[in-house]
């Protein structure tokens, strides 16, 4: 009987997954490259970049932002403590262009991780009327910002985020890597996303974060996620909730991140994030963890064990097929390898061995370890003290003067309420 009860349930799981992975195949937006350069009417976009010990690729991304048509209003790189010269090699990479700004960190403060007090800073600094958040590893083909910047307008979007396309090179990046693609186009309709009103129906992705200026400064900023791990998706969630406009697109190609390199990198990245992604509640991450084996492992072992006998071979090799497709599906519309879909039993067997690593960290360190630090347990829904070197009423006067946002009057005392905002505004 439990066994039928599992084999109920996965077969469920299995066709709502591919049911939102179809759906979202063809109803999620992508970037496409813009026909005109016309310059009238567009927005002044202030490209802003925390970069700590990037010097190896930050010239690249810097020379490709400066490059972009209509030309970019600034770009600006926050030094975070870097020690091997990335400040340095963005000044070289912009040469006399003045609208490169490199800024030097501030010391962090009690109570911020690190790259949330970067970008706190950076958007202390910029003037632009978008802000538009990024890494320094994602690459930007030409065209790429006027597509970004013309899709937001076009879908009237106060945070509009992009997936970039993945760029992934060693098995273990190619097995774990597009494990992100899957989870928002299997498991997120775009639809629920873009037209209801609900914070639980909110994603982001931190590579690319475009904010109207107002709308930055309504939900609280990064100031209000001060010593969030996934303060993307928290950012996202207080958009909705203060009424504003959350929308996504696809990088189709013209955006393009590799996030990680080797199976080192893979494993502590997305550790760093995967508790924090279930609540910052190891029962909860454990409970998934047995979910996708249960999914995406459980039916291999039932084909090839012959155990249990009855459905045996039709029922396991429908849901061997429909998880491979699921992950195909998924493969396909994110641009990843889709033959690497038939190893996603090895994929989810990677996954759990990064979810128990997480665990180990959260365990002998109290959270996740990135780049030299211990990142902060859990998440904060309140502005946290800033910097006294940090103007932090200036900026937010931006809320208060005249704006293109339909919802500039939103109180953002009330971004923290759990009701849903109403539909009208969501929509």
């Amino acid at each position: 009987m439990i066994a039928l009860a599992l084999a109920t349930v996965v077969t469920g799981a299995l066709l709502v997954m591919l049911a939102i992975a179809l759906d979202n195949f063809w109803a999620f937006p992508r970037l496409t490259q813009p026909t005109t350069s016309s310059t009238s009417d567009v927005p002044r976009v202030s490209v802003l970049i925390p970069a700590r010990d990037e010097a190896a690729i930050i010239g690249r991304t810097v020379g490709a932002l400066l490059g972009q048509q209509p030309p970019v209003h600034e770009v600006l790189v926050l030094d975070d403590g870097s020690i091997d010269g990335t400040g340095g090699a963005a000044r070289a990479a912009a040469g006399d262009d003045p609208r490169l700004r490199v800024l030097k960190g501030a010391p962090l403060p009690a109570g911020w991780a690190g790259k949330n007090w970067a970008c706190h800073q950076l958007g202390q600094a910029a003037t632009g009327d978008v802000l538009l958040f990024t890494d320094a590893d994602v690459c930007w083909e030409p065209g790429a910002l006027a597509a970004v910047i013309g899709l937001q307008t076009a879908l009237d979007a106060d945070l509009f985020t992009v997936w970039p396309t993945q760029a992934t090179v060693t098995r273990s990046e190619r097995l774990v890597v597009p494990l992100m693609g899957l989870a928002v186009m299997a498991y997120l309709p775009v639809q629920l996303v873009h037209r209801t009103p609900y914070a639980a129906a909110a994603a982001a992705n931190g590579q690319c974060l475009a904010f109207r200026r107002a709308a930055y400064a309504a939900v609280g900023g990064h100031a209000a996620v001060a010593h969030d791990v996934i303060e993307d998706v928290t950012l996202a969630k207080r958009i909705k909730r203060a009424g504003l406009h959350l929308r996504m697109a696809d990088g189709a190609g013209l955006v393009r991140c590799r996030m990680y390199d080797g199976w080192p990198a893979v494993r502590d990245g997305y550790a760093k994030n995967i508790l924090a992604g279930h609540g910052n509640s190891i029962p909860l991450l454990l409970l998934s963890v047995f979910f996708h084996l249960a999914v995406f492992v459980w039916p291999w072992l039932w084909l090839v064990l012959r155990r249990p006998a009855w459905g045996w071979p039709f029922w396991p090799l429908l849901l061997v097929t429909l998880g491979v497709g699921v992950r195909a599906t998924t493969a396909r519309a994110t641009r990843q390898r889709v033959r690497d879909a038939v190893w996603m039993p090895v994929s989810a067997l990677l996954m759990t061995r990064i979810a128990l690593h997480a665990i180990g960290w959260q365990l002998r360190y109290g959270g996740p370890r990135w780049k030299g630090r211990t990142l902060p347990r859990g998440a904060t829904t309140r502005r946290a003290a800033a910097s006294p070197d940090i103007d932090v009423a200036a900026f937010d006067s931006a809320a208060r003067t005249p704006a293109d946002i339909h919802a500039s009057h939103i109180d953002s005392t009330q971004v923290d309420a759990d009701e849903p905002a109403p539909l009208h505004h969501a929509t």
